[in-house]
């Protein structure tokens, strides 16, 4: 009996356990079938979420400015006063003085011509002149005569008025011969050749024993104390331009130096096949630093217009043409598209027309990938732990 007993406890376990992971089998496919019609599968593990943290450098508002209207400036300097000295008189140089680069001053003998030929014409004009002096007294002394002898009826009125016509070509005869020795020295003048200003001598033409014709260039002389900056200006900007507006001027080779300068001409007329009008801005040169042919960058400052809405130019982005900037709104990051107006370089800042509102908030620092949408915030700025108080003795 127990061993039947037994042997049907054990069959009734067998039935139980096979019963049971039947059940679990079927469990088990039916989640399966349920996945399977439902058609979706276990949601992916979310990614945290990342705020940015920008630094107060980072960012920068939206404030008003008095933006420094300026316009660009290129050009060649060359010096205010210069000439070029020519030869007045024709003949041959005796001694050429002076070489390039020496300064010289106004009046300084440059250079002297063979004075021979021209002391000898002045000698002989003198002694022409002095002629025609005692002809004209001998005139004056028979026309004297003749008229007292015309009063008392001893000579005709004939008589008297040929006298009175040798008197009269006498005189023209006298200035003739004077003008000549005027010019004669003035010609003897001439030859010695000086300096009309202060200066140095940029060039040197011409040399001793060698013969010159008039109105040949001798010497370049250039004054370096006041130097001029030619520079086209777009006749769109034409009229903002005044005489006495400031420049900021710098030179090549002397990069690490800010020359002042001023407006002191303005071309009436634009320059042919341009659009563009010369202004001349003279600069101050007592170190004599700067010389003729330096080439020269700068901005010429306008006045200053009303306040405008402005932000760092590093705040501004492009993309296909469009200008934007991204801001931080309500703890995220916005694309703004912006409408710009006047750049300041000097400044650093663009104006904003349209897009953004005083004193919003914009990303200044250059960094990619910023998208719409991502939580930012700006860091607070560390303040500065305070002093101990002093131990006590």
């Amino acid at each position: 009996m127990r061993g039947n007993f037994l042997r049907q406890g054990g069959r009734t376990n067998r039935r139980t356990v096979w019963i049971l992971a039947a059940a679990l089998l079927l469990l088990a496919g039916g989640g399966a079938l349920w996945k399977l019609a439902s058609g979706k599968a276990a949601p992916p593990p979310q990614k945290p979420v990342v705020t940015l943290e920008f630094s107060p450098h980072d960012v920068a508002a939206v404030r008003l400015h008095e933006l420094q209207q300026v316009i660009p400036l290129t050009g060649t300097l060359q010096a205010l006063n210069q000439t070029i000295v020519r030869a007045k008189v024709a003949g041959e140089i005796e001694a050429a003085l002076v070489r390039e680069g020496e300064a010289v001053k106004k009046g300084q003998v440059l250079a002297r011509f063979d004075l021979a030929d021209f002391r000898s014409r002045l000698e002989e004009k003198i002694a022409n002149l002095e002629g025609a002096k005692a002809q004209l007294d001998f005139a004056a002394r028979n026309q004297k005569n003749n008229q007292s002898l015309l009063q008392q009826n001893f000579i005709s009125q004939n008589a008297y008025d040929n006298t009175q016509n040798n008197f009269l070509v006498s005189q023209a005869t006298l200035k003739s011969f004077q003008a000549q020795v005027d010019l004669a020295q003035s010609a003897l003048n001439d030859a010695v050749v000086r300096s009309p200003i202060d200066g140095y001598v940029a060039k040197r033409q011409v040399q001793p024993g060698e013969k010159v014709s008039q109105d040949m260039p001798l010497f370049s002389i250039v004054d370096l104390a006041r130097m001029e900056l030619q520079a086209p200006v777009p006749a769109s900007e034409i009229d903002n331009v005044r005489v006495g507006q400031e420049a900021s001027i710098k030179v090549d080779g002397n990069a690490g130096k800010t020359y002042s300068g001023r407006v002191e001409r303005i071309n009436p007329a634009s320059e042919a096949g341009s659009r563009s009008i010369n202004v001349y801005i003279t600069i101050a040169n007592a170190e004599r630093a700067l010389k003729g042919g330096m080439f020269a960058t700068g901005v010429l400052h306008l006045a200053s217009a009303r306040p405008v809405l402005a932000v760092p130019s590093s705040a501004v982005r492009s993309e296909n043409g469009q200008a934007y900037v991204m801001a931080l709104e309500a703890g995220a990051l916005a694309r703004k598209s912006v409408e710009l107006g006047r750049t300041s370089e000097q400044e650093g800042l663009v104006e904003i027309r349209a897009g953004l509102a005083e004193r919003a908030q914009v990303v200044t620092s250059l960094i990619e990938g910023l998208k719409s949408g991502t939580p930012a915030v700006v860091k607070a700025a560390p303040v500065a732990p305070a002093n101990p108080p002093a131990a006590r003795g």
